[in-house]
């Protein structure tokens, strides 16, 4: 099946990454204004908190970090994210980009795609991730459907047309029930259609690995780049990463392993060396 009624797209992680196998690393916002948790006064201290985060993924050889509001919880559903929460990523998306040359990405939670958008196209930031793109599904914040329709008009509306689409086949953290009669092939065909640019595997949940079958039938039914979007650790990434074509990892890489601690860089490193001899082995 041809990917799509439009023409060819470049391979936007290559474009993006400059890598054949890209890293993104995770930067977990500690709770913003708005939030249950926060309670700082200010950003500064949740700054402080991202930049450690930067500094050590850097010096492991990253290729990329998405910024997420992940200490937002319980999160909303994206009609009812805040201004605050915009106004929050933005002014810290600009400083952290400030201070590095890697490629950003933001994902807004739950499902923000506009404001996603809006946070990339005020920092100038080259693409953003959305966790579920088309169809709908029921997810801890209740029904969430798929943003895309609003999302590219919106995208249009405000010149963004520079941002890339990163999205989730089979988002995680939910029931796929409503769509349970459709194939992975089918969701993928469904996220072509829609005009993403680039197709995530994921897990079910934070931390946990994406299925290799799954993974392997959305790069088989696709030109588009895909990678995978949660679990990754050293012991599958070789296995995974011959298949995919980057990653976006967190939780392995923090210290303990745990998403809400701080990145170990002695644990990306180790990760790192495993992908360098995967890149090694696709080149040759």
């Amino acid at each position: 099946m041809s990917d799509s009624i439009f023409k060819k797209k470049p391979d936007y992680i290559r474009e993006i990454f400059h890598t054949n196998t890209a890293v993104i690393g995770m930067i977990h916002l500690k709770p913003l204004p708005g939030s249950p948790r926060f309670s700082d006064g200010n950003l500064d201290s949740i700054y402080d908190f991202a930049m450690k985060d930067l500094e050590a993924l850097e010096r492991a050889g990253v290729d990329g970090v998405v910024i997420e509001n992940a200490w937002d919880i319980p999160f909303r559903k994206p009609e009812n994210i805040g201004y605050e929460t915009v106004a929050s990523m933005t002014a810290l998306a600009q400083r952290i980009k400030q201070q590095t040359d890697l490629g950003i990405g933001i994902n807004v939670l739950a499902n923000g795609a506009l404001q996603a958008l809006s946070i990339a196209q005020a920092v100038d930031l080259p693409f953003i991730r959305v966790n579920q793109w088309v169809n709908a599904y029921i997810a801890n914040e209740g029904f969430v459907e798929g943003a895309s329709a609003e999302a590219m008009r919106y995208r249009s509306q405000i010149k963004g047309e520079n941002i890339k689409i990163f999205t989730d086949v089979h988002v995680k953290h939910g029931s796929h029930s409503i769509v349970a009669d459709r194939s992975i092939q089918d969701q993928t065909h469904d996220n072509i259609f829609f005009d993403a640019d680039v197709l995530i595997a994921t897990g079910t949940r934070t931390g946990n690995a994406a299925d290799l079958n799954e993974l392997t039938s959305i790069k088989n039914n696709s030109t588009l780049p895909v990678i995978v979007g949660s679990g990754m650790s050293e012991e599958n990434a070789e296995e995974i990463l011959r298949v995919a074509d980057g990653c976006i990892i967190g939780s392995s890489i923090k210290e303990n392993g745990e998403w809400w601690k701080n990145v170990s860089e002695e644990r990306t490193k180790k990760f790192m060396n495993i992908v360098h001899r995967v890149r090694d082995r696709k080149e040759n």
